[in-house]
């Protein structure tokens, strides 16, 4: 069971490195294309990604939950907690994107401004849980 959990808390930080690297790289897919229909192409190609690194952590963390015989701790509360917020944050980025309208530049900057909120309070959520548990 040790090895078990040793092997899944190094998959979970790594996870939450790839959380935290796929959140980068939206940031500068948002920021580095300009077109409204690139971005769309690029995103919807992209978003998978973003849910799969989302889906290892959780994982991860649900294998690390059952190696210590469900004990529901504290900090195994707060991380379901945001883990939830950064669901519910991908889910409303997502749905600003198919509000966009591709023909008008303005929207799309708008969703810009909009998405960037959401990336920047992603960052916040995953960094202040990552550093209560690593400090």
């Amino acid at each position: 069971m040790n090895e078990m959990y040793d092997m899944s808390i190094v998959t979970h930080n790594w996870g939450v490195i790839a959380v935290l690297g796929v959140i980068l790289i939206n940031i500068l897919m948002l920021f580095g294309i300009k077109s409204s229909v690139k971005y769309m192409r690029a995103i919807s190609l992209f978003t998978p990604i973003v849910g799969t690194a989302i889906g290892m952590v959780i994982f991860t963390g649900i294998v690390m939950m059952a190696s210590k015989h469900l004990d529901f701790t504290i900090e195994n509360i707060v991380m379901i907690l945001f883990a939830t917020a950064l669901i519910y944050l991908e889910v409303k980025r997502s749905k600003g994107v198919s509000r966009v309208n591709k023909r008008d530049e303005a929207s799309f900057l708008e969703y810009k401004r909009e998405a960037t909120n959401i990336f920047l309070a992603e960052i916040a959520v995953v960094l202040s849980i990552s550093l209560w548990m690593w400090v």
